[in-house]
């Protein structure tokens, strides 16, 4: 198996377009992060993290637009993308923790009940991002060649 095949799993129809719609839904967010959501998304940058909260959110803005163009244009290298985003997922969770822990109001999420539900949305979009773009299969075949 060559590192083409390798990096870039069969994926159906149903799987193309959850990973459009996901790339859509990064570049999206992100445009948000740089312009008219910046203030919600300071309210999730916990207090423990050793950068500005104004230029954390920019830096995850233009993360999130590059991770979600890749996401549909980059379909070479889907499944490595697929995994960096599932990574950018779990690296920005204690975002979600800190708004939840800390009370604070940001995207409707006005009540302890509300912000704590939203905890539960996280793993979805790393499944998402892993199912969508064949990453469960290329760690499936990367694991077995290690063998």
């Amino acid at each position: 198996m060559n590192t083409v095949e390798l990096a870039k799993p069969h994926t159906n129809k149903w799987q193309k377009v959850g990973r459009i719609l996901l790339g859509v839904f990064m570049v999206l967010a992100g445009i948000g992060h740089l312009t008219f959501q910046r203030k919600e998304f300071q309210a999730q940058v916990p207090n423990w993290v050793p950068i500005d909260k104004d230029a954390t959110v920019l830096l995850s803005g233009v993360a999130e637009i590059m991770l979600g163009l890749a996401l549909i244009a980059y379909a070479k290298r889907r499944a490595q993308v697929g995994i960096l985003l599932a990574l950018f997922f779990v690296a920005v969770f204690p975002g979600n923790v800190a708004q939840y822990l800390n009370h604070r109001d940001a995207f409707g999420l006005n009540s302890d009940k509300a912000r704590l539900s939203r905890l539960f949305f996280q793993p979805v979009l790393i499944l998402w991002a892993l199912w969508s773009t064949g990453a469960f299969q290329y760690l499936k075949r990367t694991n077995h060649q290690l063998d």
